[in-house]
């Protein structure tokens, strides 16, 4: 169901993690004419939402000035009002420690109609992350979310502490850390043990999630020692010893790795979520865009033509996608190279031709043009029409070596890589970056030009194949890693087996 006119909906965006973000929270995201967001919501979070939708930041961060709660719901009131659909997304879930439920009454207050759409809440989320199960049937049959940090303009405290410490099960402390020391101490003065096992967890689900554990009376000082920051939360009870043996995150073979990855955009996201999968904290930093060429008279001609050629290369994914297009633009289809022997540099383009039907002829073992000039020998071209469909500023290995031989080739530039100027935000979260990933020269000459001296130095390079890491070392630059197969997955294979011992 799409978002409504004149209704807010009180939206929960889950701990952190995009994956644990509910459907109904992206269907909401996308539909939606204003956007009020927390500063705790998940990367990416915003990243459906329309063109034309307004995004309006309400977080509150310690230590800065913040949009008062009452205007908050002051903004709420106007823009559903207005007639929008108004989404307003908060990190967790907005009936836990979100503050949703002031927001809901003060929309009932003036009249505007609400939903609240719940999300995954930190407490049961970042413990999982952590490896400790809230309830377990030998150590806790019950649970409590607590606040540890109450609001300030109470005249007293709220918190039962004597009841929290007799309480039979886990204490679950959300924002606990700025007041750990005084509340860690108020439970076991109200009797809750001090050898009780303790946990830190530090932006649970989120990339380089840290878990500190010890005791209930030395948590505080463990916590000081390796300077864990909020957002956490303190876990207390039986349970948290548990970690020990069901942690799984941190045994990811990535976990605590900053990864950069430079491919364009549209490419970039795909390798993103498997390093993520892996463990890995991924910073996209796209040094090239894609850019059409396909409505040039010479791509029209050769896509208009492309029944007339006996021999079709392709180099890259890219090619392969923007070929197909300007064939349909001419009318025609796959039959069209019934024909013709088809040939693909690496298994990522045959992967691109199988999507569209066409199962490829050629297929070398190593992923460069040498080695497709190789494996063409045993095809006869004397006389014949050839097609390579590559990018604009590709080299003339190939197409040199095809015309040697005695045939006709035409060489049709498809798209050009064009730079694209990295976000400030994601140069700053290079810096310290474990690695940076290269899959084209073209990736390289554009990023170490946009950088320059901020080119994260310490990084260990992991190139695709000889012809980028040689353009990494024109560049002055030193390649750690090279993949034995030049493509995506062999460099993922290598980034791997390098982390392994590095």
């Amino acid at each position: 169901m799409s978002a409504r006119t004149g209704v807010v909906y009180l939206v929960g965006a889950g701990p952190g993690d995009p994956g644990l973000m509910t459907r109904r929270s992206l269907e909401l995201i996308a539909d939606a004419d204003s956007i009020y967001y927390d500063r705790l919501i998940p990367d990416g979070a915003l990243d459906g939402a329309r063109e034309d939708a307004e995004l309006i930041y309400v977080g509150k961060q310690p230590g800065v000035p913040s949009v008062p709660q009452d205007e908050i719901g002051e903004r709420l009131t106007r823009a559903a009002k207005a007639g929008r659909s108004v989404v307003r997304l908060k990190g967790g879930d907005p009936f836990v420690f979100g503050r949703g439920g002031e927001e809901g009454e003060a929309l009932r207050a003036a009249g505007v109609e609400f939903e609240v759409v719940p999300g995954v809440t930190a407490g049961v989320a970042a413990t999982a992350y952590a490896g400790i199960p809230v309830t377990h049937r030998g150590d806790a049959s019950a649970v409590a979310f607590v606040t540890g940090h109450e609001d300030p303009e109470k005249a007293e405290t709220a918190l039962d502490w004597p009841a929290l410490a007799a309480f039979p099960g886990t204490l679950v402390f959300y924002m606990g850390v700025k007041r750990l020391s005084e509340n860690a101490a108020s439970l076991i003065e109200g009797g809750r043990d001090p050898e009780q096992p303790a946990a830190a967890i530090e932006r649970g689900t989120w990339p380089g999630q840290r878990t500190v554990t010890a005791t209930l009376g030395t948590i505080a000082a463990s916590v000081e020692r390796e300077a864990i920051k909020a957002p956490a939360l303190i876990v207390i009870g039986d349970v948290a010893a548990r970690r020990e043996e069901l942690h799984w995150l941190e045994r990811r073979p990535l976990h605590g790795r900053t990864v950069v990855v430079t491919r364009a955009r549209a490419q970039a996201s795909g390798v993103a979520k498997t390093l993520q999968g892996l463990g890995a904290q991924v910073v996209e930093l796209p040094a090239i865009r894609i850019e059409s060429l396909t409505g040039t008279d010479e791509a029209r001609a050769a896509a208009k033509a492309i029944g007339d050629y006996d021999l079709i290369c392709l180099t890259s994914p890219n090619g392969v996608k923007l070929l197909f297009e300007a064939i349909a633009e001419a009318g025609l289809d796959a039959r069209a190279l019934a024909g013709a022997t088809v040939a693909a540099i690496g298994p990522g383009t045959a992967r691109a031709l199988a999507a569209e039907g066409i199962a490829a002829d050629v297929i070398p073992e190593r992923f460069v043009a040498e080695a497709l000039v190789e494996v063409l020998e045993d095809v006869e071209v004397e006389g014949k029409r050839v097609l390579i469909a590559r990018a604009a500023e590709a080299r003339d290995v190939l197409p040199d070596a095809l015309r040697e031989r005695g045939a006709s080739v035409d060489v049709v530039a498809l798209y050009e890589t064009v730079r694209e100027a990295p976000d400030e935000k994601a140069i700053a979260a290079a810096q310290g970056a474990d690695y940076v990933t290269f899959t084209s020269s073209s990736t390289v000459k554009n990023l170490t030009e946009a950088l320059g001296e901020r080119f994260p130095a310490a990084a260990r390079i992991v190139s695709i194949g000889p012809v980028t890491s040689e353009t990494v070392r024109e560049s002055g630059l030193e390649v750690a890693v090279e993949a034995d197969r030049h493509d995506v997955d062999g460099l993922l294979s290598a980034l791997l087996a390098d982390a392994a011992t590095h």
